[in-house]
């Protein structure tokens, strides 16, 4: 069984018991320390291999929002706090889930094991899951529910962010994964998809029509937000769009 190091950082005593007495009760979990804020556990993250950090949010000297910001390639976290207004922000700095104190057992077993999930598909070489760049074949795995679900990259229509977790549509039907949406977009082959929302990344192949401020893709119209616009037509239409209209250019000059 894989194990994930994993670290506490939290400000309040009883907190870092609890999570502490929840870790000792979960067998692929091996708790390599703890720290009452960020500053500390810092130097001994850095000496130690730490796969998963349970962080609190507001603590003295550095919170735990500002905390991921400055990790350039953070592990895998999963946030512990009292406040809910910070959950949007904290999805999207790629954060695994977002637990509210008192957090219950049954609520940490479930975002633990969607933690050892994502590292599984991760970590394990013998898996052909997501890699980033080219794909080194024609489909990828992702783990939904108790099994490995096969899918060939040709087969999506869209993948879709929906909280702590990812839809992906295909032409047969919708899976659901425990994967962070920032993650997936990483690895999938960039050749073969367009980010055109916050919430939606697109199979170029499977691109039907543009119009307007929406692209149709299957019998889906999914919206191309404003920020994401003038990239995601430029990958679209490209350079094939521009040869178009100079050949007709062409063609009226003459």
């Amino acid at each position: 069984m894989n194990v994930l190091n994993c670290f506490i950082i939290d400000d309040e005593p009883l907190a870092r018991k609890g999570i502490e007495e929840y870790v000792n009760e979960i067998d692929f979990l091996s708790l390599v320390g703890k720290a009452e804020n960020p500053v500390k556990a810092l130097p001994i993250i850095c000496e130690n291999k730490v796969d998963l950090i349970f962080l609190d949010i507001h603590m003295p000297k550095l919170n735990g929002i500002d905390f991921i910001r400055t990790m350039k390639s953070p592990p895998l976290i999963i946030i512990t706090t009292a406040f809910p207004e910070y959950a949007i922000e904290s999805y999207e700095l790629n954060i695994l889930d977002y637990l509210l104190k008192p957090v219950s057992l049954e609520r940490f077993v479930k975002a633990c094991n969607k933690a050892y999930d994502y590292h599984l598909l991760t970590s394990n070489s013998n898996i052909p899951v997501l890699q980033a760049g080219i794909p080194s074949s024609d489909h990828f795995f992702v783990k939904c529910g108790n099994k490995f679900e096969k899918i060939p990259y040709d087969h999506v229509l869209y993948l879709e962010a929906m909280e702590n977790y990812v839809v992906i549509q295909t032409k047969e039907k919708k899976y659901t994964t425990y994967l962070t949406f920032k993650g997936i977009e990483a690895s999938l082959p960039e050749e073969l998809f367009v980010r055109i929302h916050k919430s939606y990344l697109v199979a170029m192949n499977a691109i039907e029509s543009i119009d307007g401020n929406e692209i149709t893709v299957g019998n889906k119209q999914i919206p191309i937000s404003r920020n994401f616009r003038e990239l995601a037509l430029n990958k679209i239409l490209g350079k094939r769009l521009i040869r178009r209209y100079k050949s007709c250019l062409l063609l009226n000059l003459q």
